[in-house]
């Protein structure tokens, strides 16, 4: 039974909910539940797009149980029992095969923000911060942190953010590329969702080969990324959804994909 991460369907938008009140942090508990629920959104048919988002209003996710810290001052225990699983787990919700979108609905610090970080879009309440303020504890973000912050908003803002640990607000996250919307207070989740709507309706063999050669392209370079876009062009033209769509600009009628 799962109570810290749990996730919810409807018209093929799935809304993974952190809820270890009262501000969402992640233990190694949440960490293995959030685990158990990326591992059934990647593989349900009906799941065509993912909202994550924090229960209650005063936090996102405010990072990790500084308590749990205590236990884990053992190097080779730290890494072993909360850094490798944390990656894993963060890794599985970037490399997830369908479009992501973090609501930032209260505070998100620390692994809170670095979690923002491993979703496609992110949208804000227009009241709340983001930042990684690791340092100011005497560690830096470990669960991937360093490597996607910079290719958000580039390598001397990113290194200020982490060096600095102060955090930004929602505009000022907007301004450098760091968040995808700002939303009027207390409305993230709902602008998240409407978004999720529109994504959802499209075309998801397309959505699926967006997100593949796009990441690829990221890390094994420009070259490397569209030579595997030109492999997927054959997927899509295989497709049922190509059909559906081309089918509907014709009949001058919007399409109904069946994301085949």
């Amino acid at each position: 039974m799962r109570d810290l991460v749990n996730w919810t369907l409807e018209n093929g938008v799935a809304t993974l909910v952190l809820n270890n009140p009262p501000v969402n942090v992640v233990t190694l508990r949440l960490t293995r539940e959030l685990g158990e629920c990326l591992s059934e959104l990647a593989v349900d048919p009906a799941v065509r797009v993912v909202v994550v988002t924090g229960a209650g209003s005063k936090a996102f996710c405010a990072g990790s149980d500084i308590k749990e810290f205590v236990e884990l001052m053992d190097p080779a225990l730290a890494i072993d029992k909360k850094m490798v699983k944390e990656n894993l787990v963060y890794d599985a919700l970037d490399n997830l095969p369908k479009p992501t979108i973090a609501a930032i609905n209260g505070l998100a610090l620390g692994g809170g923000a670095e979690l923002a970080l491993c979703c496609d879009l992110r949208v804000m309440d227009e009241g709340t911060r983001i930042g990684f303020p690791e340092c100011k504890l005497g560690v830096f973000p470990g669960s991937g942190g360093t490597q996607r912050l910079p290719r958000l908003i580039g390598e001397s803002l990113a290194k200020e953010l982490m060096y600095t640990g102060d955090p930004i607000d929602a505009q000022r996250a907007y301004q450098v590329g760091l968040i995808n919307r700002v939303a009027s207070s207390g409305q993230a989740l709902a602008v998240a969702h409407e978004l999720a709507a529109t994504i959802a309706q499209r075309a998801g063999v397309a959505l699926e080969c967006i997100k593949q050669a796009v990441d690829y392209g990221l890390v094994a370079g420009q070259a490397a990324g569209q030579s595997l876009a030109l492999q997927l062009t054959g997927r899509v033209f295989g497709s049922e959804d190509i059909r559906e769509g081309v089918n509907a600009f014709m009949e001058k009628r919007p399409p109904k994909f069946g994301h085949r």
